[in-house]
């Protein structure tokens, strides 16, 4: 079947102010979490690339209004200002398989499971990993005032990365799923390079009809070449 390839990504990403120097000659924020977060914000705000994973497990969330197609992960790669590609696995009726997602600018583009020919996203299709990115709706408004009560997890950077914990805004949370959770405020981890100020690793659970879903998200590869294009479609689609 025919999908996009799920490759790397770039980003610039800035240090906030008030870092220290350590004796490697590199940078590591403060152990505090109200300096790592404003570093993160403008870390991920001016995200230019970066390559993803999304994964969810337990209880499944449905990217169709029908309820028959499950969002099990995607990995992929986004280029700003509002471009990204991915090959999504899904569960259809017990059965995973996978199908290539690309979205720009709002616009999104499946292959057909069966055919691999591309078509545009049908009416209730919800994932857009682009939206992630968005500096406006994004990590960085997240990141700047979306998070409640954070607290940081020990006394400071192991495997070079800050842990922060903290209670999500719900409309955030319906942006860093891509559209596929609404109406919640979870306790969300995440992960932060202490010397770049980008987030590494995110996990969070969430409920659906009483269940529990788990969700991890992990950007890597950041600072990549990347160009996102429109599929061929049939006939000139």
């Amino acid at each position: 079947m025919s999908r996009p390839t799920a490759i790397l990504i770039v980003a610039v990403a800035l240090l906030a102010p008030g870092c220290s120097r350590d004796t490697n000659g590199g940078t590591t924020l403060p152990p505090d979490a109200a300096t790592i977060l404003d570093a993160a914000a403008t870390a991920m705000g001016a995200v230019d690339t970066v390559r993803f994973m999304i994964e969810r497990t337990g209880a499944p969330v449905y990217i169709d209004d029908s309820d028959l197609l499950a969002f099990v992960s995607a990995e992929g790669r986004y280029a700003a200002p509002g471009s990204a590609e991915a090959v999504v696995t899904i569960d259809a009726g017990g059965v995973n398989t996978q199908i290539g997602a690309v979205a720009i600018d709002g616009e999104t583009w499946l292959s057909n499971p069966i055919t691999g020919a591309w078509e545009p996203a049908p009416i209730g299709y919800t994932f857009d990993p682009a939206t992630l990115f968005d500096p406006t709706v994004g990590w960085r408004p997240l990141l700047a005032g979306g998070l409640s009560d954070v607290t940081l997890v020990g006394d400071g950077p192991e495997d070079g990365r800050y842990h922060l914990r903290g209670t999500a805004d719900q409309d955030r949370v319906a942006v860093i799923t891509a559209g596929m959770v609404s109406g919640q405020s979870p306790l969300l981890d995440l992960w932060v390079d202490a010397a770049t100020g980008q987030v590494t690793d995110v996990s969070f659970p969430t409920t659906y009809r009483g269940d529990i879903s788990n969700w991890t998200l992990a950007f890597v590869d950041y600072g990549a070449e990347v160009d996102i294009t429109p599929p061929d479609l049939p006939d000139g689609g």
